[in-house]
């Protein structure tokens, strides 16, 4: 859990640390601006991008890492899992333009204290902020996203894919068999087609083709991903699976 904020002598509690993470660099100034001038807020630290930020958060430990997920599902996935892993561990808000299901329902699993769409108000974010750390025993989340959207990610909450069914996934994409998928993982070939199999069915999908058009569609991975393996090598007999 993450580290309430220290009280001084006189046992008043000291700034909220918040490091913010986000590319957009008129955004993420303009929020540090607006939370310095928050009393109750101190921010520690900037970065454009996740990759420095985790290693910001390792140095400044913040008690508070507001981070966009504007990047592929699988990327955000690391990075959020990565952020949640550092010890002490700090409360970790979303605040994205990001209204698809995917992400939230995974944000929502990995552990985050709250989902903000940056439709919300600089007041709302500073409040989930607050509650995020004074109530550091409080395990509900804070969802603030436009109706149509949380709407739509309760009703396909039985969808989302695991984090082996993406790696699979994400490898059958690249045009890995089936054999050499179960080599890298460490699995059987029987155990990659029945997540493929399960894959399949959450995605009302019936090949390989189809689960890939869909997941690039759905933006749980990207095409440079996918290009990023340059070394895959096709079976079709096991595309069938």
């Amino acid at each position: 859990m993450a580290t309430p904020p220290h009280e001084d002598q006189g046992g008043t509690p000291s700034p909220i640390k918040v490091l913010l993470a986000d590319d957009h660099t008129m955004f993420r100034e303009g929020l540090a601006a607006i939370l310095s001038s928050q009393g109750s807020v101190e921010v520690v630290g900037q970065s454009p991008n996740d990759e420095r930020a985790i290693a910001m958060a390792r140095a400044k430990k913040p008690d508070v890492v507001v981070m966009q997920v504007e990047t592929s599902l699988e990327l955000a996935r690391k990075a959020v899992s990565e952020m949640l892993a550092l010890s002490p561990q700090p409360r970790v808000i979303i605040c994205t333009m990001t209204e698809n299901p995917a992400y939230l329902r995974e944000m929502l699993r990995l552990g985050v204290s709250a989902y903000v769409h940056k439709s919300s108000s600089t007041a709302e974010l500073i409040n989930v902020i607050r509650t995020a750390i004074l109530n550091p025993q409080d395990d509900n989340i804070v969802v603030a996203m436009p109706r149509e959207a949380l709407e739509y990610s309760q009703d396909g909450a039985g969808n989302v894919l695991t984090t082996r069914e993406m790696e699979i996934l994400l490898r059958a994409a690249q045009g890995w068999s089936n054999h050499r998928i179960a080599s890298s993982l460490n699995l059987s070939e029987k155990t990659v087609k029945r997540h493929l199999s399960n894959v399949y069915l959450k995605m009302g999908a019936h090949s390989r083709i189809e689960a890939v058009r869909v997941a690039l569609q759905e933006q749980w991975f990207t095409v440079s991903e996918i290009a990023a393996d340059t070394n895959g090598h096709r079976s079709r007999a096991d595309d069938r699976v």
